[in-house]
C-alpha cells in the first residue's frame, strides 16, 4: 500500500503549475488566467468529487449510479455541445448517442461479470467512457465543420452533377471518423510500453497484483476504444445531414442554424 499523501505534500503541486505558467509569461501565449482559473476550477472539482463518491458509494446502487451517470451523461453533453452548437438538435442527438453508449458497455460488462454492480466499479469506469465519448464526438463535430466547410466547393460540383448528399459526403464522414479514431488507435499501440496507463497504475499503487490490475485496465482500454468508435459514428453519421436542406442543397454551420430555426 502507497504512503497516504499529507495536505501539506499536495500544496508543493503548484509547482506543476507554475512551468506552464511561467511559458506562457515568457513567451506572451495570453494563458495565464485559463492556466491558473483551470487549475484551481480542476482542483475544487476534484475534492468535491471526492465528498460526492464517497456519499453516492453509501447509497444503495440502484439510486447511486443511476443518479450519478446521469449527471455525467447531461454535463458531457453540454461540454460536447460546444463544439457544434451551430448545428440543429446537436445537444439531443449528443445526449442519446452518450446513453446508447454507456448503456452498451455497462450491459456487457454486468453480463460477462466483469464488474460488480456496485458504485465504487460502475461509477469510476462509466466516468472513463462517458469521458473519452464526450471527447471523441467533440473532435468529429469540429473535424466535420472543417471539412465541409473546405470541401465546399467539391461538394457544391457533386451535388450539380446529380449526387445525393450522402454520396457527396462519403469522403468527409471518412475523413471525420479517421481523425476521431487515431488518437485512441495510437493510444492503444503503445498501451504499456510508452505509458502505464491511469487505472492499472492506480490499482498497483493501492496494492492490488499487476496481473488483476491489468485486467482492469484491459477491460477499460478496451471498453473506451470500442465506446470512442461508436460515439464518434453516431454523431458523424446523423449531423453530417444537417449541412443540407429539405432540397439538398449546402448549408454551412451558420446557415444550418438558420435553417434549423426558420424550421420551428
Amino acid at each position: 500500500m502507497s504512503p497516504e499523501i499529507s495536505n501539506q505534500s499536495l500544496l508543493f503541486l503548484i509547482i506543476f503549475v507554475v512551468v506552464p505558467l511561467s511559458l506562457s509569461y515568457f513567451y506572451q501565449l495570453g494563458m495565464s488566467k485559463n492556466i491558473i482559473v483551470s487549475s484551481l476550477r480542476g482542483t475544487i472539482q476534484l475534492f468535491a468529487i471526492g465528498y460526492i463518491l464517497t456519499f453516492l458509494f453509501d447509497l444503495n446502487a440502484f439510486i447511486g449510479i443511476p443518479f450519478m451517470i446521469t449527471v455525467m451523461i447531461v454535463i458531457a453533453s453540454f461540454h460536447a455541445r460546444k463544439k457544434g452548437k451551430e448545428l440543429p438538435y446537436v445537444l439531443p442527438t449528443i445526449f442519446f448517442g452518450l446513453i446508447l453508449v454507456e448503456v452498451s458497455v455497462l450491459s456487457l460488462w454486468l453480463l460477462f461479470d466483469m464488474v460488480e454492480f456496485t458504485p465504487s466499479e460502475v461509477i469510476p469506469m462509466s466516468g472513463m467512457v462517458i469521458g473519452n465519448s464526450m471527447v471523441a464526438m467533440g473532435l468529429a463535430l469540429e473535424r466535420m465543420k472543417s471539412e465541409f466547410t473546405e470541401n465546399s466547393g467539391r461538394l457544391l460540383a457533386a451535388l450539380s452533377l446529380g449526387a445525393e448528399p450522402k454520396q457527396a459526403s462519403h469522403l468527409i464522414v471518412q475523413r471525420t471518423l479517421n481523425a476521431a479514431l487515431i488518437p485512441n488507435v495510437d493510444r492503444i499501440k503503445t498501451i504499456g510500453l510508452v505509458q502505464l496507463p491511469g487505472m492499472m497504475t492506480g490499482l498497483i499503487l493501492g496494492g492490488v497484483e499487476p496481473i488483476m490490475a491489468i485486467k482492469y485496465q484491459l477491460v477499460i482500454s478496451l471498453s473506451i476504444f470500442s465506446s470512442v468508435s461508436l460515439s464518434a459514428m453516431f454523431v458523424t453519421l446523423v449531423m453530417y445531414k444537417h449541412f443540407f436542406t429539405k432540397n439538398k442543397q449546402l448549408l454551412d454551420s451558420e446557415e444550418a442554424l438558420k435553417e434549423y430555426s426558420s424550421r420551428g
